[in-house]
């Protein structure tokens, strides 16, 4: 926090002030106890409201059984429909291409069907030859069961589940060269289920990027970047090193800005937990001198005791730091870590505060009055810790607001 530069010739006065504002019962301080009132964690912040809880975060399953609902939504085709163009594909009748793959085999199929549900294999057909009534056009590269399941998913869209797992990167390949989005769809969707390992993710990722599949390319990098150390250390990664370094070097600077990300992201995690912190703090300082609290408040207040629980997180600690700066023979700032601490909070109240006429927190008027003769430096620094605390405050949403009363627009 900003600290101030507070002159000795007002100190005492306004700290004889400060004392006689209170009602204090007294206790045996626990020297353990005079603990920095910043101390509190920021996650009992939420225990000081009755804030209904957020639903849950959907699990992994439920995404991926929504995504796949999706892929069914894609087709409204009736089941009947979709048996009976399987069962033309099947028997081939009134065929007129022979499609032929890397073994030599061959699979009977439509003309106006392939060039319909694929427009690369439509213009592969009108410049093939007829020979006998028949067109011949060759599909290469990939096993015979990969091309039987790929030109049945043109007919009906239908597959099985094991030839898709088993083929699927092969049929990945094949709707990406011939242009069959809804077929892609569901290769990616089955790449995503579990069929990703730690040895074959490099490979996925490379087939990804040259079949111009941007999620599945984003799945594989986060994979890599989640284990990088045991993915780096296999045979994938070195055949990938050696044959494209390009991608090699793009991974490296993707894990650092990754560890970048997260670093930055921790760092302003505690920042924000500082300030919530310190918007805990200020609450607590106005409960104590506005309503009073278990053995401590205003002199026109009766004091709970110490039975009472409080339902301020911050409140104990502040509570033994105003004992403390109310006999503590060096109260100058400097002089004790613990009264300059108190210095600096009630500053920060007096400059969140709107009514410093009317406040009931000690000194309140007075540091409004002093802020007109601190330097520009200075005052910059407490603008912008001002601005911090409040952009915490609100970041906790207006259930948390309701108690505290005294915040201000930054100037």
């Amino acid at each position: 926090m900003a600290s101030t530069d507070i002159e000795s010739p007002w100190l005492s006065s306004t700290g004889e002030s400060f004392c006689g504002s209170f009602n204090m019962h007294l206790e045996e301080d626990n020297p353990a106890d005079l603990l920095p009132v910043l101390e509190v964690p920021s996650s009992s912040v939420s225990s000081i409201c009755s804030i209904p809880k957020p639903p849950s975060l959907p699990s992994r399953s439920c995404t991926r059984i929504k995504y796949y609902n999706r892929l069914l939504e894609c087709s409204s085709v009736p089941k009947e429909t979709k048996d009976t163009w399987d069962k033309l594909f099947k028997e081939g009748y009134g065929s007129d291409v022979y499609v032929i793959t890397e073994d030599k085999s061959y699979i009977l199929a439509h003309s106006s069907i392939l060039s319909v549900a694929s427009p690369v294999l439509g213009n592969i057909l009108q410049q093939s030859k007829v020979k006998n009534g028949m067109r011949y056009i060759k599909i290469p590269g990939v096993p015979y069961q990969a091309v039987y399941s790929f030109i049945r998913f043109l007919y009906s869209s239908c597959y099985e589940e094991e030839e898709m797992k088993q083929f699927v990167l092969h049929l990945l390949v094949l709707s990406h060269s011939y242009s069959v989005l809804s077929l892609k769809r569901v290769c990616i969707y089955v790449l995503e289920q579990g069929w990703l390992t730690k040895e074959n993710v490099i490979d996925v990722l490379q087939l990804a990027r040259n079949c111009d599949a941007p999620r599945l390319s984003f799945i594989c990098v986060c994979m890599i970047i989640r284990d990088f150390k045991t993915i780096s250390s296999t045979e994938g990664w070195k055949v990938m090193k050696r044959a494209n370094p390009a991608l090699e070097q793009e991974l490296l600077e993707c894990l650092v800005e990754a560890d970048s990300r997260k670093e930055e992201r921790l760092k302003k995690m505690e920042e924000k937990k500082v300030y919530l912190q310190l918007h805990e703090a200020m609450e607590a300082l106005l409960h104590i001198c506005k309503d009073g609290c278990r053995t401590i408040g205003p002199r026109d207040k009766v004091l709970k005791g110490s039975q009472v629980a409080c339902g301020f997180p911050a409140c104990k600690g502040l509570e033994t730091l105003v004992r403390h700066f109310s006999i503590c023979k060096t109260r100058v700032p400097g002089g004790c870590v613990h009264c300059k601490r108190m210095w600096q909070l009630l500053e920060l109240h007096s400059r969140l505060c709107n009514e410093p006429d009317f406040c009931k927190v000690p000194l309140c008027r007075h540091f409004k009055e002093k802020m007109q003769q601190q330097a520009k430096k200075d005052e910059a620094k407490w603008k912008l810790l001002v601005s911090k605390v409040i952009t915490a405050k609100n970041s906790l949403g207006p259930f948390l607001g309701r108690r505290s009363g005294f915040f201000l627009p930054l100037i």
